[in-house]
């Protein structure tokens, strides 16, 4: 399990805080609110990272300064992402203040963070650090909820947006690049599932869904493995597994909703407690549902 640093002092610790550029212009009342609470109860350093190199140098030279989103879901799995990369990820607990669409913030609320830009500013001030588990691929991506794999690439027509969008514009058109095929999606992807070793599907029938779902986190029970659901015509796969594999000959699939692919080849393991995220302390003292 990763170590999360705390105060010494039990003051709070400087603060690098990372602004999306786009929830300035979906809500900027929220973002200047959550700047004057956070400015004015910690050393605050504001970043606006404009490219994924510029993201991993601040993070990598932030010293001390505990990582704040300000911004989307698809802001906070970015910059746990490159924290992953640069094997920093468990070093410290990281904050956020969600802004953006009710739709771009599922997860933030699914975690527990506070929607209102004071209330969720103050959890990271004095809130307490909860660990989850963590969804990583072998192509150096995360998920914080889960993966799905459908019919039609993995892709859906007016899918969420937004979260730094010229940043991530450039990191979806690296992993284009970097992708294991050239090879266009099949639409009707015929694919090999295995979890944790067991077959689940293979290649001589089409595949219409295949959902992987972390099923606990911060030792609630069922930590450390994955909901697996496995659909095809006339037929319908449940397991739980804690590593999953998926082969074919060319297939996309949404973590936590956003597209990523065509790739021929993915395995997902369940890293637990991987992360932490500052909360309300009553959230954290708030014991996990049965």
């Amino acid at each position: 399990m990763s170590s999360l640093s705390t105060p010494a002092t039990g003051g709070p610790e400087p603060l690098l805080l990372l602004l999306d550029p786009v929830a300035r212009q979906t809500d900027g009342e929220s973002v200047r609110i959550a700047k004057d609470v956070l400015c004015g109860g910690a050393d605050v350093k504001v970043a606006y990272p404009e490219s994924p190199s510029e993201l991993d140098r601040m993070l990598s030279h932030r010293g001390r300064r505990r990582p704040v989103v300000i911004g989307s879901d698809l802001a906070l799995q970015r910059v746990l992402q490159a924290l992953h990369r640069q094997r920093e990820l468990g070093a410290d607990p990281v904050g956020m203040v969600p802004v953006g669409r009710a739709e771009e913030l599922a997860t933030a609320r699914a975690l527990g963070v506070p929607g209102e830009p004071v209330r969720a500013a103050r959890a990271v001030l004095s809130g307490a650090p909860r660990t989850f588990d963590l969804l990583v691929d072998d192509g150096g991506g995360v998920a914080l909820g889960g993966v799905r794999i459908i019919g039609g690439g993995g892709r859906r027509p007016g899918g969420r947006s937004g979260g730094w969008r010229s940043l991530w514009a450039k990191l979806a058109a690296a992993e284009q690049a970097n992708a294991l095929t050239p090879e266009p999606v099949d639409h009707s992807p015929r694919i090999r599932v295995e979890a944790d070793g067991r077959l689940l599907a293979d290649v001589h029938r089409p595949v219409r869904l295949v959902q992987l779902t972390l099923t606990g986190a911060g030792g609630a029970a069922g930590a450390g493995v994955l909901e697996v659901v496995v659909r095809a015509p006339g037929a319908l796969v449940r397991a739980r597994a804690a590593s999953v594999s998926v082969v074919g000959r060319g297939f996309g699939y949404e973590a936590d909703g956003h597209p990523v692919g065509p790739v021929r080849a993915r395995t997902w393991t369940v890293h637990p407690d991987a992360w932490g995220l500052l909360l309300p302390a009553a959230e954290h003292r708030r014991p996990p549902a049965a």
